[in-house]
């Protein structure tokens, strides 16, 4: 599988963290979390009245559901047209050689997983891409200890994970 350098990966995060702090870009740091109220509240109709949140986030909202389908776009034509990586799978190789082939207990494992993650990133202040993108690269404390709980319990998870036997 081609992958793209760790350098350029760089560069391009470096890149876009720039065009979207810019006052040319998007004037505001990235973040993802604030677009599942905002498409809450086009699904739902909700009342902005009785849920006052909601007229805090329209703008942004909508800036990162542009952003989110934006990344989507564009990992979709990295992986065909770049690395030539792209394919469609609900369970990983990692997952399926150390765990298991269900795909239900991938899918509760990932959702739990991605729970906790969430709540500690809101109990930290903002969502999980906004501490590692725009956090970290403000050096922001609470982005920081957010980061660093998170590389410690990957490491711990990963020595578990990766300790067993191959299924």
């Amino acid at each position: 599988m081609a992958r793209l350098p760790w350098w350029m990966g760089g560069i391009l995060m470096s890149m876009l963290l720039l065009m979207t702090f810019s006052v040319f870009g998007a004037d505001r740091p990235i973040g993802a979390s604030t677009y599942v109220p905002y498409f809450a509240d086009l699904i739902f109709d909700l009342d902005p009245e009785k849920y006052s949140y909601l007229k805090e986030i329209q703008n942004p909202g909508a800036w990162e559901g542009v952003m989110l389908m934006g990344a989507l776009f564009g990992g979709f034509v990295t992986s065909v047209f770049i690395t030539k990586s792209f394919r469609f799978s609900l369970i990983p190789t990692g997952w399926k050689r150390y765990k298991n082939n269900s795909v239900l207990s991938r899918l509760l494992w990932s959702f739990f997983a991605g729970f906790v993650m969430i709540i500690g990133a809101r109990l930290a202040g903002g969502c999980t891409s906004g501490h590692f993108m725009s956090g970290m690269s403000q050096m922001a404390i609470s982005s920081m200890i957010f980061g660093t709980v998170v590389m410690i319990s990957l490491l711990i998870t990963g020595k578990l994970f990766y300790n067993k036997e191959e299924k």
